[in-house]
This record gives structure tokens, sequence and C-alpha cells, in this order.
């Protein structure tokens, strides 16, 4: 008799289906086409960060000599770091693949910029002001240009990870976080540009250089990162129930904050300071506050999930609450560092929270094929990392 339930329901927690149900075998921690999607990604974006630099270093070291080019590179670090470290914070809860990481700034840094540069060109030649002088080029290079460009250039690396990593981006938490490190690899080489360039022009002048260095790098080193995060919050929620469809019309949909926060920056001119008081630091508080509670939105849906397998009699209430609770996973880290076992509960954590997030994929009609195996895989790497933890040999429910 059904149920009338969607199949991947019909189980509980933990308890192992109909060996018909397992339709694909899946490694223990991730699935077969996450991996060959990381792969194709890796691979297609060597060969792709190769021919980019091939365009974008050449171009740099053109508009800043060598000097410049050295100069601004140094001052550029400050600024990637701050965004970088903030990236850090907000991807603390559930942390996405180093790798993928890195191809999202180096997508950022040379690949959106690399497009950036060669799609001017083409915009100017069909959409830029006929008969026009320097001025209004220039304004129409800052306010219409530049957002549309850039903005579409940066998304596209996101665009590119949300269908050929999808298993990895599973909510508006991971959108914002590949958004953010994008961004920040395209402002550090625009701050290259900037600084390197100025560096150049003024004979090395320190006085102009701190000008530009506090207005771009210590008051609005986040301004980019605001830009490409808000389309990465909006292709994060299409996320949470992913299909092509959804996800490239939240991707139009995205673009259109993006590209206006990233216009009523570029249009400040002589109002910068006024504009950056009244409009850019209560944008930037809202985003603040957005992110924390986006974060508590997700560590609810992890403690959720984690009850089901409690019930199921995989974890003891308390663990739950140490596994996703922020304060009881500062607790258990400093009870396991007290015993030299820190690591052991890092990846304790990891596996809880990557359990908890798998299911919350299903639940929502997301990578239910071979979801069975994973689940198994995981629950059972949750149980040795559990009597790792506990230096205890491997106790609890068999799958």
């Amino acid at each position: 008799m059904t149920t009338g339930k969607p199949r991947w329901e019909r189980p509980g927690p933990g308890q192992r289906p109909p060996q018909q149900e397992l339709l694909v075998p899946v490694p223990p921690s991730r699935g077969t086409g996450a991996r060959a999607g990381l792969l194709a990604v890796l691979v297609a974006g060597t060969g792709l960060l190769i021919a980019g630099l091939a365009v974008v270093v050449p171009f740099l070291v053109r508009a800043t000599g060598s000097a410049g080019f050295l100069v601004g590179f140094l001052l550029s670090l400050f600024p990637l770091v701050v965004v970088l470290l903030a990236v850090h914070l907000v991807d603390r809860w559930e942390p996405e693949p180093r790798r993928l990481l890195a191809f999202a700034l180096a997508w950022g840094a040379v690949m959106a910029v690399a497009a950036t540069t060669l799609i001017q060109p083409l915009f100017m030649g069909v959409f830029g002001p006929r008969a026009a002088s320097a001025a209004q080029t220039a304004e129409f290079l800052a306010t219409i240009e530049a957002p549309v460009v850039e903005e579409l250039s940066k998304g596209l690396g996101l665009l590119i990870l949300m269908f050929a990593a999808r298993k990895y981006i599973d909510g508006p938490v991971d959108g914002i976080v590949y958004g953010m490190t994008i961004a920040a690899g395209f402002a550090f080489t625009e701050n290259i540009l900037y600084f390197g360039r100025l560096y150049a022009e003024t004979s090395g002048s320190a006085a102009s250089l701190a000008v530009v260095f506090t207005m771009r790098g210590v008051l609005s080193p986040f301004a980019h990162a605001m830009f490409t995060g808000t389309l990465g919050l909006v292709t994060g929620l299409a996320a949470r129930r992913w299909s092509p469809g959804l996800v490239l019309g939240a991707f139009a949909v995205g673009l259109l904050p993006a590209m206006l926060l990233h216009n009523i920056w570029n249009s400040a001119g002589e109002d910068f300071f006024l504009l950056y008081v009244i409009v850019q630091v209560p944008l930037f508080g809202a985003a603040v506050l957005g992110v924390y509670l986006l974060r508590r939105s997700e560590a609810r849906l992890t403690h959720r999930r984690l009850v089901e397998y409690a019930q199921a009699g995989w974890f003891t209430p308390l663990e739950v609450d140490m596994l996703a609770t922020p304060r009881g996973r500062r607790a258990g880290l400093r009870w396991a560092a007290s015993l030299g076992r820190r690591n052991a509960m890092r990846s304790f954590i990891r596996t809880a929270t990557e359990l908890a997030a798998t299911r919350q994929r299903v639940l929502s009609g997301r990578d239910v094929r071979g979801y069975a195996a994973t689940e198994r895989g995981l629950l059972d790497r949750s149980r040795r990392e559990r009597a790792a933890v506990l230096g205890i040999p491997p106790t609890g429910p068999q799958l």
C-alpha cells in the first residue's frame, strides 16, 4: 500500500531502505556526480586561468609599469585579506571545499577581469554614447558599462559553480560565500590597477596613494562583495529547490540589485562621503544583519535534521546540542582540545553537518538519487569519529 509520501521520505533517518532504493552507489562523503562536476570545474578552470592570465597580467603591467604593479599588488593584499576573513566568518558553520573557493577567487581575480577587458570595447561600440565628450564617456563607463559588464563577468563564475558543483551549494549562505569570494578576487585585481596606475602617474606620491588606499582599501573593501554577494544570495535561495530553469531565473533577477548597487556606488562622484554615510553604511549594516539571520536559520535546520537522527538512535540529545548549536560547538571543541582531540571533534562536527545538509536537500526534493548510500556512509563515518573523540572503539547502530 502506498503512503503518498515521496519515496525518499518513507524510510526513517538511518533506516536502511530496500535494496532497490539504492539506485546509484555513492561514495560516503560526496556523490560521484559532485566529484565529476568538481573535477570538470577544476580542469576547465585551470585552462581558463592560464588563458586569463595571458590577458590580465600584460594589461596591468602596461597600465601601471613594473614598479606600479608591484606597489599595487602589495597594497591590494590588505583589502583582500579583510574580505576573505569576512568570508571565513560567514562560512564557518558549513565550510565550503577549499578547491571551489580557490576557483571562485581565481575567477574573480583573473577570468572576470579578462572578460571585462575584452567585452568593454564591444559594449561601448553597441551601447556607448555617440559623439560624446570625454566626461560623458567616462560617466557612461562608470555608471552603465561597469555595473553591467563587471557584474555579468563575475556572475558567470557563480553560475558555473551553481551547475558544475551544485551539490555544494544548497542555500543562500553558500551563494553569498561564493559571490563574496569572486568579488574579493575581482576587487583585488582592480585595486592593483588603481593603486599601481596612481603610483606611476604621481611618481610614487605617498599622499595620493594614502588617499586612494583609504577610500578603496579601508572605507570600502566590501563594495564589490556586497554587489556580487547580493547575486549569490538570490541564486542561493533558488538552490534550495534546485532546477536549471529556477537557477537561471534567479540569476537574472539577482543581477538587477547587484547592478543597481554598483551603479549607486559608482555614481557618487563628489558626494562620495555623503552617500557613504547615508546609504552605504546602512546597507552594509543590513547586509551584516541579513547574513547573521541566515546563519541562524542554517543552524536551526542542522539542529532539526539531527534531532530526527537522534530519535532514530544515532545521536544523543546532548550530542545534537553540541553538534548543531554555536555554543555547543565551542564547548565541545574546548573539551576535545583539553584531551588533544580537537581535530577529531572538528571532523565529527563537519560530518554531522554534512549529514544534516544532505537530508535537508532530499526533503526539499534535491539529490534524491543515491541518497541512501550517501546517508549510510555519513552515519558510519560519524560513528567512527565519535569513537575517535571519546578515545574508544566504535560502537552504536550499524547500517
